[in-house]
């Protein structure tokens, strides 16, 4: 593995907005949502959380987001009961800080749009506590329902549109009612997060290392990277989740696992040593996560959070994985995809089920990633049991294989970008 590279100190680099696709991609979503959690239980182990729960989510509730059919559910003291499905959209809003950044998109005649590039299924199924993610490409064509826009008034119903496009129709609730519909799951929490949320994310952690097993060369995102083991944060963040042209085949479904990549080494970074016995860290990145997102009013509440944060923070990581939602072309656009649903079907039914997730499948639906072997062991958190002498070991789990159509990786493997600048 070459050299670690830093982000080099420069002028501010403009990022420009891909022709054929309307909007680049933010992200690090997972991130925000368990990392608030995370950081609020995390926190009140070193005695401050319970002030910091309260005081850090007055923000959340001023801007929350009334989800059509869900209303807030008064939360107990422990970890969450039953299931739970959050759904993160990273939208690409021009937010007055950060459009320079942007070029012509944020100058453009279609800067006062908003649409959510970026849309994440989070999965914790109930005892025994496993996490899937379901990224949705941006592409993806489906029907849009009928939406309540946040002035009462009512959107149209859409037989076939791209899933991007729904909250321009009818904000997060909306993009939360056409996945709900897609995948036939009641979604009872969701979150959004803009470009500007991404920049200040990585920032609050301190970077993020993700590993380029071959250099990234990508005009469009202004990114001109040698391979090897890269510190990225704010803004080469940012350059790096919205890459398409610079990694696998050049589309979308490769830039969903480099995105995935991302998130699992961040994961990894949230749990290690270096944030967890760091207080003022898991402070800041909690002010700072509450400061860049958009809650559902189902997520305002602080005990919720500790309450989902405490069902999934003892999750092994090779029982977090991160799936690319099964896809085909589109018959009528060659540059569109339309659900697979026999392979959907076989996702749902096997969440349903609540076992372990066998991927058959390519890491990679777009060649955006190569797996490697890791250079240390990766460590996972663990819950240690109570002593009892006369327990007994459950009976081993039955793993459910996916079809091969559904690509994916779990936490615990370790994956590089598959980059264009060979050699």
């Amino acid at each position: 593995m070459s050299q670690t590279t830093k982000p080099a100190k420069r002028g501010r680099r403009t990022i420009a907005r891909h022709g054929e696709l309307r909007s680049p991609h933010p992200f690090a979503q997972i991130v925000k949502i368990l990392g608030v959690m995370l950081a609020v239980v995390l926190v009140s182990g070193v005695g401050i959380a319970a002030y910091a729960a309260v005081d850090l989510t007055q923000s959340f509730t001023s801007d929350a987001v009334q989800l059509e059919g869900q209303e807030s559910v008064p939360p107990d003291i422990g970890a969450i009961e039953g299931g739970v499905n959050l759904f993160l959209a990273g939208t690409d809003a021009c937010e007055e800080a950060y459009a320079g950044y942007f070029g012509d998109r944020c100058t453009g005649s279609d800067a006062e749009a908003e649409l959510n590039d970026v849309n994440m299924l989070v999965h914790i199924s109930d005892n025994p506590r496993r996490v899937t993610v379901i990224s949705f490409p941006r592409d993806l064509m489906v029907p849009i329902p009928s939406c309540t826009r946040e002035d009462g008034s009512e959107t149209s119903a859409m037989s076939k549109q791209m899933l991007n496009s729904a909250y321009m129709y009818g904000g997060l609730s909306c993009v939360v009612k056409t996945v709900s519909q897609m995948t036939g799951l009641d979604i009872q929490y969701a979150a959004k997060i803009t470009w500007g949320g991404v920049i200040e994310i990585t920032n609050a952690v301190g970077g993020v290392d993700v590993c380029l097993a071959s250099g990234i060369k990508d005009p469009y995102t202004g990114i001109d990277w040698p391979a090897g083991t890269r510190t990225i944060a704010g803004i080469e963040a940012l350059q790096f989740l919205r890459t398409r042209h610079g990694v696998g085949n050049g589309g979308d479904l490769g830039r969903i696992s480099n995105q995935q990549q991302y998130m699992s080494r961040l994961a990894r970074k949230l749990v290690s040593e270096e944030v967890l016995t760091n207080p003022g860290t898991l402070y800041k990145l909690a002010t700072t996560a509450v400061d860049n997102i958009t809650p559902s009013q189902t997520l305002t509440n602080p005990l919720t959070l500790v309450q989902i944060a405490l069902a999934v923070k003892n999750v092994p990581f090779d029982e977090i994985v991160f799936i690319q939602y099964p896809v085909v072309d589109d018959p009528a656009d060659s540059n569109r995809v339309v659900p697979n649903e026999t392979a959907a079907q076989a996702l749902w039914d096997a969440l349903s089920t609540n076992q372990p997730l066998q991927l058959t499948g390519e890491v990679s639906q777009g060649d955006g990633v190569v797996v490697v072997e890791p250079e240390t062991p990766i460590e996972t958190p663990t819950e240690t049991p109570a002593p009892d002498a006369t327990s007994t070991p459950a009976p081993s789990e039955t793993a459910v294989a996916l079809p091969s159509a559904i690509a994916g990786q779990t936490a615990a493997q370790e994956t590089c970008s598959n980059g264009n600048a060979k050699g």
